[in-house]
């Protein structure tokens, strides 16, 4: 794993945007010469949240992505799978993947209180504050962020493919009502980038209660194959 780490971190080092630029325009509208600014429609997709670097890493890309884009605290996944890993119990980590207690303990270091919830997500839209949660994709499980909700769809965050609209029944087929991780403080701000209409225009259309109990989050990891169902 440690082989693993580093070839993580030389990776990460050089990643550039792909695809953006400028296109240069010669000769137009009278002959003056500009510069046009491009951004490719797969960036914009993914403007508000961090692209996973690996397979193993949606859980840090999620993370990151929900302090910087929604709590205004820029962050990258580097360092929190960095921070996730040295903290944590790096053999069952080797094995498993990270899990949603590394992330509230990570919160908790950098001093933000944070639970997971067994609501659903009419109580999270009442809420009114972006959630990070686990999802079946094909027999693996992948963290994504929920940025917005609703009556048909709900607005996704995925590490893999970027920012995308799920059908709410098909949503909640690959959820299953498991736990919703919510930060507690400055709620306010996230609310004001929670159901970001800009990021709903950016959609790909995809083919409170009580906290749950600190010890269940550690259940909850990265890439392990299997039923999350409690």
């Amino acid at each position: 794993m440690k082989h693993l780490i580093l070839a993580y971190v030389l990776a990460v080092l050089p990643v550039m945007p792909a695809c953006a630029g400028s296109i240069a325009l010669n000769g137009i509208a009278g002959g003056g010469n500009y510069n046009v600014s491009v951004t490719s429609f797969k960036e914009r997709l993914f403007k508000t949240v961090y692209r996973q670097q690996f397979d193993f890493s949606c859980g840090s890309a999620a993370l990151a992505s929900l302090l910087t884009f929604h709590y205004e605290d820029n962050v990258n996944e580097q360092h929190v799978f960095l921070d996730m890993y040295r903290h944590g119990d790096q053999e069952k980590i080797k094995k498993l993947g990270f899990s949603l207690l590394d992330m509230k303990l990570y919160l908790e270091r950098k001093g933000y209180s944070s639970d997971g919830f067994r609501i659903n997500l009419d109580q999270l839209t009442k809420a009114n504050v972006p959630a990070i949660t686990i999802i079946n994709n094909n027999g693996y499980m992948h963290f994504v962020l929920i940025k917005g909700v609703s009556d048909t769809e709900v607005l996704v965050g995925d590490p893999a493919v970027g920012v995308k609209a799920i059908d709410r029944d098909k949503f909640s087929e690959i959820w299953n009502h498991r736990i919703l991780f919510l930060i507690h403080d400055k709620q306010e701000l996230a609310a004001n980038h929670f159901q970001d209409r800009r990021e709903w225009a950016l959609r790909v259309k995809a083919p409170l209660g009580t906290a749950v109990d600190r010890s269940s989050l550690a259940d909850f990891n990265l890439l392990q194959p299997g039923n999350f169902d409690l």
